[in-house]
């Protein structure tokens, strides 16, 4: 939601002012002043806002954080002999949150001599423990120290941490307009050169542990326990059900019990799904998906197309039923995912019914015209009347008025339900994605839904479990899932290759769809104007577990639920990257030598004592050693022996040089003085 905001509303520039490039354009938005001589409001028009008005202006200038606020706190620092102050200087330390902080202030810029630069900054980095950060919302406010009216701000928002420990404004104001009345103003901000400037600053609390984090060096196994999936191009669609399907551990259990010693990944889905879970499982770095594509007949081309979820949601589950018959796993799918429905047709006149049950694994609702989830069901179980011209043909009575619907006979203890955020607009004539607002509880009780025989003496308590989610429009977009994936654990983000914590709000309000009413929070008499922002990030897909169910669905995968060999062949794999990986790394150490004898050249027919490397023709036997360059010549001149056989008082090594016409001679013989070095 950030980023698409930033997209939509200018907001002001902020850096931290020790890492200022004096080649980057901090232009941000025009820094518009508020007084009494701009009309905001009935209340404003006759009581202007002053600066002195701490409260309200705090409300007035700074939007609703979304956050709990820890601590609200204002410091104000009186600025005199402004033409003669440095280049760079501090004002007096406050305390906000605990911490000491104070006001940076460049008052010819930072590196820019047209603008003022002033900065909230942490007074004590060095003395901040490891890992430290603090969450603060900010404003910082230059005004006229006779006329509180007359005020410029800015506001910002930050993880201040000890590598990134001041944050603000470059380009805060125009340094000549500070001087001289502008905008309406009869004053000047600065007079007889003096000014104040007011530091706001509400430290917020971080319930996640990654507000506002840069995410540099973030470690996801570390912070979650979970690694990510690596985006192929456009697969981070198939990454968010992959990670969903992933934390269904029974789903994962079962999967793992496929016979697929003798399989290829690439040639096997069952194969290439265990070898992507059991990395999951089991790697500290975000996994590849390049083997389970490939494995589905995907070229690279495909993997930059987005393909539906629910399409390929059921290609994937069709055929890992199929594999999985006569197994151990045989029906584990229809277990987990199967519920059933009934339609119906009945005659109001005559005592004539026809019904059909059928079987279903998801299940597709409808969000145009639909405000909720309980709003979808009954609309998906709403009863039709048939009469006039679409009367229904009774077999035996001929045309009845009668009543057509739907109820659902049971439902499964993992329910997915597919929201239709993308449909046909019949009057455009073309695809959209609607945005409409669609909300989704925690948990739901679907007993309402149930047809009149269907069994009751279990219940239909379900909790939520996951949400998939689509940032975009109809064109293209991002994918990713918010998963619980332990009974009684947090909320996580998988987004492709990073998992973070998220708060609930996260996972329903922010993705709700809809428009958002900026400051929504504040009253009207301090609200700042605008239109609502309509939000393009809702979910598309909702997984539901029945609360009956969780411990059996959500039980721990264990050593023995995965496949010896399975684990032999990775392992064996995971050994042979690392023994290549540390060989890449030492290969600076080594010298690589390629011994020719009198039985390699005896046994070549052509040019040079042997053929190195024209695959036009037999290559030539060579023995090749890896020696470390540190070794001396008469240690590897006694290996050399010993492997041969020959003692190392009959044995000369002469050095082969490549000439120009591309033939290989010998050049020099090594005379034995080398033999200590």
């Amino acid at each position: 939601l950030n980023g698409l905001l930033d997209r939509c509303i200018p907001t002001p520039s902020f850096i931290c002012a020790n890492e200022l490039d004096e080649n980057m354009d901090m232009s941000g938005e025009s820094a518009t002043p508020i007084d009494g001589d701009r009309p905001m409001s009935d209340v404003e028009e006759t009581t202007p806002l002053a600066v002195t008005d701490y409260d309200t202006i705090a409300n007035k200038i700074m939007p609703d954080p979304g956050y709990e606020i820890e601590d609200f706190q204002y410091h104000t620092w009186n600025i005199t002999n402004w033409r003669s102050l440095d280049k760079r200087i501090t004002g007096p330390e406050f305390e906000a949150g605990g911490w000491k902080w104070r006001i940076l202030l460049f008052p010819s810029g930072n590196n820019n001599s047209d603008t003022v630069s002033i900065y909230l900054d942490f007074a004590d980095p060095k003395g901040a423990s490891a890992g430290w950060h603090s969450c603060v919302q900010f404003a910082l406010v230059l005004w006229n120290p006779h006329d509180p009216t007359l005020f410029i701000n800015h506001n910002a928002h930050h993880r201040f941490t000890a590598e990134e420990s001041d944050w603000g404004f470059t380009r805060f104001y125009d340094l000549r307009k500070l001087f001289n009345p502008s905008d309406n103003r009869m004053r000047p901000l600065i007079e007889n050169d003096s000014c104040n400037i007011t530091a706001f600053v509400r430290v917020l609390k971080d319930p996640t542990g990654v507000l506002w984090h840069n995410f540099i060096n973030y470690d996801s196994k570390k912070e979650t326990g979970y690694v990510g999936l690596k985006n192929q191009g456009a697969t981070c669609y198939m990454n968010s059900l992959l990670q969903s399907l992933y934390c269904t551990t029974y789903f994962r259990k079962a999967v793992y019990q496929i016979p697929t010693e003798d399989d290829e990944p690439v040639k096997s889905i069952s194969l290439a799904l265990q070898r992507v879970f059991y990395q999951l499982q089991t790697s500290d770095t975000p996994v590849g998906t390049t083997e389970l594509t490939r494995s589905f007949g995907w070229d690279s081309l495909d993997s930059f197309n987005q393909h539906d979820i629910q399409e390929f949601n059921r290609l994937l589950q069709d055929n890992l039923e199929g594999k999985m018959k006569n197994t151990e796993a045989d029906a584990a799918i229809s277990k987990l995912f199967g519920g059933k429905t009934k339609s119906y047709v009945k005659c109001v006149s005559v005592d004539y019914e026809s019904s059909r049950v059928e079987d279903y694994y998801d299940i597709q609702l409808n969000v145009k015209g639909c405000k909720t989830l309980d709003d979808s069901f009954m609309e998906y179980i709403q009863e039709e009347t048939l009469e006039g011209e679409n009367k229904y043909h009774a077999e035996g009575y001929g045309l009845q008025d009668a009543k057509k619907g739907m109820f659902f006979e049971s439902f499964p203890p993992v329910l997915h339900l597919h929201l239709k955020r993308f449909d046909y607009d019949m009057q455009r004539d073309t695809p959209v994605k609607i945005n409409d607002r669609y909300e989704f509880p925690m948990e739901i009780d679907l007993q309402r839904y149930l047809s009149p025989e269907a069994d009751r003496s279990k219940s239909y308590k379900y909790l939520l479990h996951g949400v998939l989610v689509h940032s975009g429009d109809l064109h293209g977009g991002h994918y990713f899932a918010l998963l619980k994936p332990e009974k009684n654990g947090k909320w996580l983000k998988f987004d492709d290759d990073r998992i973070t914590p998220v708060t609930d709000k996260e996972v329903l309000e922010d993705n709700f769809g809809g428009s958002e009413v900026p400051n929504a929070s504040l009253s009207p008499a301090i609200r700042t104007g605008g239109r609502n922002i309509k939000r393009f990030t809702n979910a598309y897909m909702l997984v539901y577990i029945r609360e009956s169910d969780v411990d059996w669905v959500l039980s721990p995968v264990v050593a023995k639920d995965i496949p010896e060999h399975l684990q032999r062949r990775l392992d064996e794999e995971k050994a042979l990257f690392e023994q290549k990986k540390k060989e890449a790394e030492e290969r600076h150490l080594y010298l690589i030598t390629k011994i020719v004898t009198p039985t390699t050249f005896e046994h070549h027919q052509g040019f040079d004592l042997a053929n190195f490397d024209d695959r036009q023709y037999p290559l030539s036997e060579v023995p090749q050693y890896k020696v470390l360059k540190s070794e001396t010549y008469g240690n590897f001149k006694a290996q050399v022996a010993h492997k041969f056989m020959i003692p190392v008082e009959q044995m000369r090594f002469w050095v082969l040089v490549n000439r120009q016409n591309k033939t290989v001679r010998p050049d020099t013989p090594i005379p034995d003085q080398f033999h200590g070095m």
